[in-house]
């Protein structure tokens, strides 16, 4: 079984900041970690979330492998995936789980505003997320 899933070009992914309750109750560990969201496209996101949902009903935990900015091969566990359909092609949303040492955020996303659990096509522009 595939366990991980790999950005395979462009930059290293954004780690968001998640306001909304319901990621408490996926940061369950006995590890100090922050559960972020990031956006990455994807030619089949169908097929990418079907395989996280086969990871975790075989009680497998699920990673996302990317590269840092100076190269270093890192991973993250996903702990919640969707995909949004785009005009531009599929878009995979992930929450994963992070060392707080480990991320910096790089957008603090007022609750607000628009956040993730609304439509992400407003805001995209063509390169603007990894693909995997």
């Amino acid at each position: 079984m595939e366990d991980k899933i790999t950005i395979i070009e462009g930059p290293p992914p954004l780690f968001e900041s998640v306001p909304e309750g319901w990621v408490w109750g996926l940061n369950e560990s006995p590890s100090l970690a922050g559960v972020v969201a990031t956006r990455l496209r994807t030619f089949n996101g169908p097929a990418l979330l079907e395989r996280c949902h086969r990871a975790w009903r075989h009680n497998v935990p699920m990673h996302l492998e990317y590269r840092n900015e100076i190269g270093l091969t890192l991973e993250a566990q996903i702990v919640a995936a969707r995909n949004q359909p785009t005009e531009e092609g599929d878009l995979l949303i992930l929450w994963v789980r992070l060392p707080e040492d480990e991320f910096e955020y790089e957008a603090e996303l007022d609750p607000d505003e628009d956040d993730l659990a609304d439509d992400p096509d407003d805001d995209l522009e063509d390169g603007e997320f990894p693909s995997v």
